[in-house]
C-alpha cells in the first residue's frame, strides 16, 4: 500500500508535466507489460501505435517492482495489454496507482488454461511433490498455469486479442491490423511446424528436461516434451532442501536427457542440480522474456527456435 501511494504521488508531479496527445497525433498509444506481448503487438500495430514495454528484455514479470514511469505510461496509454492469468504481480497496484482510463486487455481470453496445481497440472505426477511449498509460503498464483504463450496455438489467440483491442480503439485503422495480424499468423504457422518436426526427432524417452522454473506446462501439453523444475509457476518463492533433494531423486529415477538455466533466473541452483545429477548445462533457455538484440532470442520466433534448438542439440548433440 506504501509503494501506491508514494507511486501515485509521483505520478501525479509526472502528469502535470505531460498531457494526453491524441492517438492520431502520434500513433495508438499502447502499454506492453513485457517483452513478449510487445513483439506480438509489433507485428500487429506496426507504425500505426507508439509502444512502451514495462519489464524489457530478460525481465521478470513475476517479482517487477513498477517505476513512476510505468504508471505515467499506463495513465496515458490508449490501450494496455497484459496476460492476464495473475502473470503480472505487480499489474493491480500499478493500475490503481495510475488511474488510467484505458482497458486492461488480458491476452489470455479464448485460451484453455493448465491448471497450476501439479496434481491436477499435465506433468507428470511426481513434479508435484516439488511444488508443493508454494501452498504454504503465503503467493496466490491464481487456479492456472499463466505461461500460455509458451503454445504457439495460444500466441495466435494473443495476436487475435490484440487485433481486435487495437481495432476497437483505432477504428480508422483497423483494416491495417488485421491484415498484419493475419501475416503475422502465417509466420507463427510455420514456426509451430519447425517446433513440432524438432521434437518428433528426439526419441520419447530422452524427452525430459530440467529448467529452472515450471513455466514450460504448455510446450508440455503442446508438443510433449517433459519438463521438471525446483520453482513452481512463479520465480518469487524458492524451492526447499526437502523439495530440490525430491526433484535429484525424480532427475536419477527417470533418467533426464538435458538441464538449462532460464534467462530470468539466477543459474547458481540449476548448476548445484547439475552438478548433483552429473548433467551439463545445455545452455540458456528463454522463458518468460525475450533477450536483447545481440543474445539471439529478441523475437518470439526466434525465442521458440532459439529453444527447440536448444532441447535438441542438448539431447541429440546435433
Amino acid at each position: 500500500m506504501i509503494k501506491a501511494l508514494k507511486l501515485a504521488a509521483t505520478l501525479n508531479v509526472i502528469l502535470l508535466l505531460s498531457s494526453h496527445s491524441p492517438a492520431s497525433a502520434e500513433g495508438l498509444k499502447v502499454v506492453s507489460s513485457f517483452t513478449i506481448i510487445s513483439d506480438f503487438a509489433r507485428n500487429v500495430g506496426g507504425d500505426k501505435i507508439s509502444l512502451t514495454t514495462l519489464v524489457g528484455p530478460d525481465g521478470d514479470a513475476h517479482v517487477y517492482e513498477p517505476k513512476p514511469s510505468d504508471a505515467a505510461a499506463v495513465a496515458s496509454a490508449d490501450v494496455v495489454l497484459v496476460n492476464g492469468l495473475h502473470f503480472e504481480g505487480f499489474l493491480p497496484r500499478l493500475v490503481e496507482a495510475s488511474a488510467t482510463k484505458a482497458p486492461i486487455v488480458e491476452l489470455t481470453k479464448g485460451v484453455e488454461p493448465i491448471k497450476s496445481a501439479e496434481e491436477d497440472h499435465d506433468h507428470d505426477q511426481a513434479a508435484g511433490e516439488v511444488h508443493k511449498h508454494e501452498e504454504a509460503d503465503g503467493h496466490d498464483h491464481g487456479a492456472y498455469d499463466p505461461h500460455a504463450f509458451q503454445s504457439i496455438s495460444n500466441a495466435k489467440i494473443y495476436v487475435k486479442n490484440i487485433a481486435d483491442a487495437f481495432c476497437t480503439a483505432d477504428a480508422a485503422n483497423c483494416d491495417v491490423y488485421k491484415a498484419n495480424a493475419a501475416s503475422y499468423t502465417q509466420k507463427l504457422d510455420a514456426t509451430e511446424a519447425d517446433v513440432k518436426s524438432a521434437i518428433a526427432s528426439i526419441p520419447e524417452n530422452k524427452r525430459l528436461v530440467i529448467t529452472s522454473h515450471d513455466a514450460f506446462g504448455y510446450f508440455q501439453h503442446e508438443y510433449g516434451l517433459k519438463f521438471l523444475a525446483p520453482e513452481g509457476i512463479s520465480t518469487d518463492s524458492e524451492a526447499s532442501a526437502a523439495d530440490i533433494v525430491h526433484l535429484i531423486k525424480q532427475i536419477k529415477d527417470d533418467k533426464a536427457s538435458a538441464i538449462f538455466v532460464e534467462n530470468i533466473t539466477n543459474p547458481r541452483l540449476i548448476e548445484q542440480i547439475a552438478s548433483e545429477t552429473k548433467l551439463s548445462v545445455g545452455g540458456t533457455l528463454f522463458s518468460d522474456a525475450l533477450s536483447k538484440p545481440e543474445d539471439g532470442a529478441a523475437t518470439y520466433i526466434d525465442m521458440m527456435h532459439h529453444n527447440v534448438e536448444a532441447f535438441k542439440k542438448a539431447i541429440l548433440g546435433n
